[in-house]
């Protein structure tokens, strides 16, 4: 239960209202049924509609089945209504004649902000030619084949794209989910796109190897405005790395305190990037709680065959020094990578009881299209080639265990984890020179006296699994 707003449609709408358009918004996050779409369709009456995955969320660019299916869905009430029906997803792009198939007229493929506006002019009539052949970065049939138009160049100067609409959602919900549920207040804010790095399993479908950043000035006058106006208690920084060019973040930090901007935040890194020209030192005095870094693995080996380019020293040496200076950690890990073997989970096990990182998210390799893993594994891909939630957690390739081995081992790390974070906070509270107590150490100790009497269950089932054979 942490909503947050969507993002990158909500930028892409004011591109649209800055181009001269009116723009209305439904905002899925709260609805329950896919038909809650056709109320907003009677009450606008639009000519367009618009299905914008929010490209600055990661559980977006795992390609759900789940998604395709409600966007087929939202995509038929729209084309029922006689609107031109367009999509702009990372899955799209992988299937485009699936969408073509269930009521898609146009797809986006790339960079979505000035090829939204072209097709829209287009759409609206005020364009003078007679069909978007034109316009980069686009897809649509044409006598019943898939044309896909020239691609289009990245944005250079992501300063130039405007605020978020942050008017066409109710603030309010969001709002109340969060303090209901956590105590606090949450928003997003975006200060890059794309990402240099080669990790091999990591799809990169809109923006491809580029990496473009925003000036420190541009967002601190953005956190600025959201002080002022919404007033969040915190920032989730979307980025998939915060701050990767050299001196950015020394930079920010100078100029969010100059301006009294400072609001905390979290936000994604790499440790290799870490342990460089000071930047935790500056993350914790522009305001960052957490850091999230995908550790992935604790055998050097599997991190190796990913491509990863960091070590699992470096991921020792950066959770130090990120809890000495009062920042929490987060460990994204990922298991199931070819030749990855019983020693090298327990290695993984080893590296996260050894770190005590704040969080852990656990997940299992996941082949997308367009990635060097894919293309090892996609002769052994079975008829289920997505997952269709987040926690579907399906290994879809034949791999050194069965599938719910892998299933079984997210059980159990969780159960362990929670069972040596308690230990540790119930070591804090037997000291008094350590002692941190809060609600969250209280839900820790509860949190491990009940794991700790259900993980031999879950570590017995994790044997009879390993025992069974991966073939499908």
């Amino acid at each position: 239960m942490m909503p947050y707003p969507p993002l990158g449609t909500l930028i892409a709408a004011n591109v649209l209202r800055n181009a001269g358009m009116m723009v209305a918004h439904h905002d899925v996050m709260f609805s329950s049924r896919e038909d809650e779409i056709e109320e907003a369709i009677e009450r606008f009456r639009p000519k367009m509609v618009v299905i914008y995955d929010d490209s600055f969320n990661y559980l977006t660019k795992m390609c759900l089945s789940r998604m395709r299916e409600a966007a087929f869905r939202l995509a038929s009430y729209a084309k029922a209504a006689g609107c031109v029906t367009v999509v702009f997803s990372s899955d799209a792009v992988d299937h485009l004649e699936q969408y073509f198939a269930h009521s898609v007229d146009y797809v986006i493929c790339g960079e979505a902000e000035r090829t939204l506006t072209e097709l829209a002019t287009h759409v609206l009539g005020r364009a003078t030619a007679s069909h978007p052949e034109s316009v980069p970065g686009l897809s649509f049939l044409k006598d019943g084949a898939v044309v896909r138009t020239p691609p289009r160049g990245l944005m250079k100067d992501l300063d130039v794209l405007p605020f978020p609409a942050w008017d066409l959602v109710d603030i309010s919900r969001y709002r109340s989910a969060w303090k209901r549920r956590h105590g606090y207040f949450s928003i997003n804010l975006s200060t890059t796109r794309g990402c240099p790095f080669h990790c091999n399993w990591c799809a990169k479908p809109l923006f491809g190897q580029a990496y473009t950043s925003r000036s420190p000035e541009h967002v601190v006058e953005e956190m600025k405005f959201l002080k002022e106006t919404i007033r969040p208690d915190h920032l989730w920084i979307t980025d998939d790395i915060f701050g990767l060019k050299r001196g950015w973040i020394e930079r920010f930090s100078q100029i969010v305190n100059r301006e009294d901007a400072v609001i905390p935040f979290k936000c994604l890194s790499r440790v290799d990037l870490l342990l460089k020209d000071n930047t935790i030192r500056h993350l914790a005095d522009a305001g960052c709680r957490t850091v999230w870094v995908g550790a992935e693995s604790g055998s050097q080996k599997i991190l190796d065959a990913m491509e990863k380019g960091t070590t699992v020293e470096e991921i020792r040496a950066a959770t130090r020094l990120l809890h000495s200076a009062g920042i929490r950690v987060g460990f994204f890990l990922q298991f199931g990578y070819p030749g990855e073997i019983r020693e090298d989970i327990q290695l993984t096990l080893d590296l996260v009881r050894e770190c005590m990182p704040d969080e852990i998210g656990v997940s299992v390799s996941y082949p997308l299209p367009g990635t060097k893993f894919y293309e090892r594994v996609k002769k052994g891909l079975r008829s289920k080639q997505n997952w269709f939630s987040s926690q579907d957690l399906d290994l879809m390739f034949p791999g050194e265990y069965h599938p719910d081995f892998y299933r079984s081992l997210h059980k159990v790390l969780h159960k362990k984890f929670s069972v040596w974070r308690g230990m540790r906070m119930l070591t804090e509270f037997l000291r008094p020179s350590l002692r941190r107590t809060n609600g969250r150490s209280f839900r820790s100790l509860a949190g491990m006296f009940y794991h700790g009497a259900t993980l031999p269950f879950a570590l017995q089932k994790l044997e009879s699994y390993q025992k069974t054979s991966s073939s499908p």
